[in-house]
Parts: structure tokens; C-alpha cells; sequence
């Protein structure tokens, strides 16, 4: 998930909350009183006790002797959204769901995906996802994840790594 920060008349911050440690993850806990698994359950509701912890220890990495209370965000200034990975597993996933009767149309596909690109970081990879499985038959194999750019600037001012900061066996991204 990608937290959208935009403070009172500046330019929205991106940060991505799969880019935290381990330490970072345990002091998000810590702070609001909460386990991982609701952590990221509240990023997916847009907690935001959850979003403001997570924007705090990820700005910490610039500015360590931030404290918490320093960063207090009104209430419409931070939103999550699903970065192009989260969005290409939760189509699959949907057409998986409804195609797993046998009766879903392409139309339903559109229907029930039909707000993808307003909780997306990249609302035109979600179009694309859209065309594509509105245009194939819903039972066909999901879409490949296209590949980003390299010359496409990181969507977060945090530092990136190279491999993913999940296991293989983890439930959800």
C-alpha cells in the first residue's frame, strides 16, 4: 500500500509501507498499540492511526529525532492506494472470485472493477487492467504485471530495495 500524504497547500508525499523493516514495522506497533496483521488491515480501511505511524517512522529515515507528535496530518490529508502489484493480484483475485461460479460476464467484471483506478497509485495501469479484462474473457489467465520503466522515477521518497520485503509465504502484500 501507498500512503498519499498531501499536507494543507503542498505537493502530496508517497510512502510505501512495504518498504518498512522489521524494526520500523515492530515501532509502527508499538506506537498505536496495535499487531502487523491489524496495521495493515486498517491500511487497507484507510486507519488512520495506522497511515500516520507509518508516514512518522518513514520519515524518521531523513530526520531521526522526529517525534511522533510532530507529524499530525488533518483528518483528509492522507489516503492509501494499491501500487501496480496490489492492483494486478486484486483483479486477479476478483475475476478468480466471480469467475469461479461460471457465470460471470465480462460486463460483471467492469461492473465490480469499475472503481479500480480511483484507489490505485497508477490509475492507468488500472485502466489497462480494465481494458484488458473487459475486452478477454473473464476465465482467461490474469494479466501479466507489466514492467516499470527504469527510467520512471520512484513513486516514494523512501529507499528502495531490490527484492521484496515479503516472504513467499505471506497472505497478502
Amino acid at each position: 500500500m501507498i500512503i498519499v500524504y498531501t499536507p494543507a497547500g503542498e505537493e502530496p508525499e508517497q510512502y510505501d509501507a512495504r518498504s518498512l523493516k522489521v524494526s520500523e514495522a515492530s515501532i509502527v506497533q508499538r506506537t498505536i498499540d496495535q499487531k502487523w496483521g491489524e496495521v495493515k488491515q486498517g491500511l487497507a480501511e484507510d486507519d488512520l492511526d495506522a497511515m500516520r505511524a507509518i508516514v512518522w517512522v518513514l520519515k524518521k529515515r531523513t530526520n531521526p529525532s522526529l517525534r511522533f507528535a510532530e507529524v499530525d496530518p488533518g483528518v483528509d490529508e492522507m489516503v492509501t492506494r494499491f501500487d501496480r502489484e496490489e492492483a494486478t493480484n486484486y483483479v486477479t483475485n476478483v475475476v478468480a472470485s466471480l469467475t469461479a461460479d461460471g457465470d460471470a460476464t465480462k460486463e460483471d467484471v467492469a461492473r465490480v472493477l469499475q472503481n479500480l483506478p480511483d484507489v490505485c497509485i497508477d490509475a492507468e495501469h488500472a485502466e489497462a487492467l480494465l481494458a484488458k479484462m473487459t475486452a478477454e474473457d473473464p476465465k482467461a489467465p490474469a494479466p501479466e504485471q507489466p514492467e516499470q520503466s527504469s527510467e520512471e522515477p520512484s513513486p516514494t521518497p523512501t529507499l528502495e530495495s531490490p527484492e521484496s520485503n515479503t516472504s513467499g509465504s505471506s497472505l497478502t502484500s
